[in-house]
């Protein structure tokens, strides 16, 4: 039974994780993973209602998320999982939340970036805008956040080939469903993509443009996708970052700033993408665009096709 130290709080267990609960009604809002919201995140994302990050804290973007899936599963409003929610979240079922992966030797050779400078002009000079620590990688890859792997795996050498790491099992199978329209909504900061029978296949929480740089109105289509893409900064065309006043192309790699995906609109120089910040995410603005931690626009792309409806709405 393998403790997990959480802070100076008194350690938890996976056994913990695995076999919680419900979360209490009134949650206290504390700043460190507790075992039942890890879960409950962990469920949603498996029902295709994303979390963001999985970071077992009562937050904006978990309330969100069980709000989605109350209402998908007409189990009335509200941002509580009851005892209703609980059963139709498979709760009681899935004592599998957490589990170990092990440290490959692609892992090991991974070729890490001591920092991500802010302005771009310096960002355009590297070669690749990777991933600066295997805790950042990793957390990413299994769409945690870097406080909860770390309490994960509080001893792990990350760099050694065969290690063995505790992750969240928030993966679920692709949905078959032909996704037919993808709904901005500006006001809850949340990106929803429906089947043709209005069906919430997948929902993102999100970031929708800004007061400086508003999204567009209105519905436009998916043009293309773009997996790994450059950033190209065009200050005339977008906006000006710094005392940056001429084109930049910056490199592909999760810390781009349009992170590992780019699903271009019909609507000029306007898409949906990824983020180096996926913490972030629905809590600061973007330059117009949608954005969503780089795990959520992976899936929503292999859900989209050119020609896909994208509407705002308020």
């Amino acid at each position: 039974m393998l403790a997990i130290a959480i802070g100076s709080a008194e350690a938890l267990t996976l056994d913990e994780i695995n076999n919680a609960g419900p979360p209490a009604p009134a949650p206290s809002k504390l700043t460190r993973p507790t075992p039942s919201i890890v879960k409950a995140q962990v469920l949603l994302a498996r029902q295709g209602i994303s979390p963001g990050e999985i970071d077992g804290i009562d937050g904006e973007n978990y309330r969100k998320a069980v709000a989605k899936f109350r209402s998908r599963a007409n189990l009335g409003n509200g941002d509580i999982i009851d005892a209703a929610t609980w059963q139709a979240l498979l709760g009681g079922s899935s004592p599998d939340i957490i589990s170990e992966y092990s440290i490959t030797k692609e892992d090991a050779r991974y070729r890490y970036v001591r920092r991500v400078p802010h302005d771009y002009a310096r960002q355009a000079r590297m070669k690749r805008l990777a991933y600066k620590n295997p805790g950042e990688m990793f957390a990413e890859r299994f769409h945690m956040s870097e406080k909860l792997f770390d309490a994960l795996n509080p001893n792990a050498r990350l760099r050694r080939r065969g290690e063995t790491l505790h992750v969240v099992a928030s993966d679920r199978t692709r949905p078959t469903d032909e996704v037919t329209l993808i709904e901005a909504d500006k006001t809850r900061g949340m990106l929803n993509a429906l089947d043709a029978t209005g069906k919430v296949v997948a929902s993102y929480p999100a970031t929708i443009g800004s007061e400086d740089t508003p999204s567009p109105e209105g519905e436009h289509q998916v043009v293309r996708v773009v997996k790994n893409p450059t950033y190209h900064y065009d200050p005339v065309k977008n906006f000006q970052q710094g005392k940056n006043k001429r084109r930049l192309v910056l490199p592909k790699g999760p810390n781009n700033p349009v992170g590992t995906i780019w699903i271009e609109l019909s609507k000029p120089t306007f898409g949906i993408h990824g983020t180096p910040e996926p913490s972030r995410i629905s809590k600061a603005s973007s330059h117009g665009c949608i954005r969503l931690t780089n795990w959520d626009a992976e899936e929503l792309a292999q859900l989209v096709k050119p020609g896909t409806l994208v509407r705002f709405v308020d």
